[in-house]
């Protein structure tokens, strides 16, 4: 299974040819769609995770396609195939299995409603807690960590990342942060990542799971 990371909040999972896309929004400026994906799965409504237009040239390339997300986002698509999902549910999709976890989006403060937001795991390999800290409950060999964001400390995603302890962890969600920015995120986490032997790793190629 090939993993490619883009800007922001958006990766893609690549097996038999088959292309399963998350989280392509408005920050995923470099993501471009090809012509094998068989799903977009969508965490939340927030428009750096679920850009309509970035959705209409997916299934412009790929007209069978299906997104899939809470009810939240599945209830405001009306042309193109959708699959609504909750916590606790599984779904087989080509060469994907997946589950979902969580149920809402990290509190960014008391005056700002908290959204639906559910989690992924595909194949028993890769999580990705979307805009939120769930644990998944079970091993997890490659993590998403969310590195930058309103609702975001970094000291709960070191926390986050020691709790999990992956095989292999790799930033996301940090298009809001500078250069500098995401070098000190970096630094944080690789200090947490060090004391457990998992390796940290920013992804500027794609990389084999």
């Amino acid at each position: 299974m090939k993993l490619t990371k883009y800007d922001h909040a958006c990766f893609t999972v690549e097996k038999d040819n088959q292309t399963l896309v998350v989280d392509p929004g408005n920050f995923s400026t470099d993501y471009l769609p090809s012509n094998t994906v068989i799903a977009v799965i969508i965490t939340h409504e927030h428009p750096d995770h679920y850009d309509p237009e970035q959705l209409a040239a997916i299934v412009d390339k790929n007209p069978e396609a299906v997104i899939i997300g809470h009810e939240s986002i599945t209830s405001q698509i009306e042309v193109f195939k959708t699959q609504a999902v909750n916590t606790g549910d599984k779904l087989a999709i080509g060469p994907f299995d997946l589950e979902f976890f969580g149920g809402t989006h990290a509190v960014i403060h008391r005056t700002v409603p908290v959204v639906a937001n559910l989690g992924v795991m595909i194949n028993d390999l890769l999580y990705y807690p979307g805009d939120s800290f769930t644990l998944p409950g079970r091993p997890v060999d490659t993590l998403a960590i969310p590195a930058g964001a309103p609702w975001l400390k970094i000291g709960d995603a070191m926390d986050f990342l020691e709790l999990i302890r992956p095989r292999l962890a790799f930033p996301t969600h940090d298009a809001v942060l500078s250069e500098l920015g995401k070098e000190s995120a970096d630094r944080w986490l690789q200090m947490a990542a060090e004391r457990h032997d998992i390796t940290y790793q920013r992804l500027g190629s794609p990389v084999e799971l």
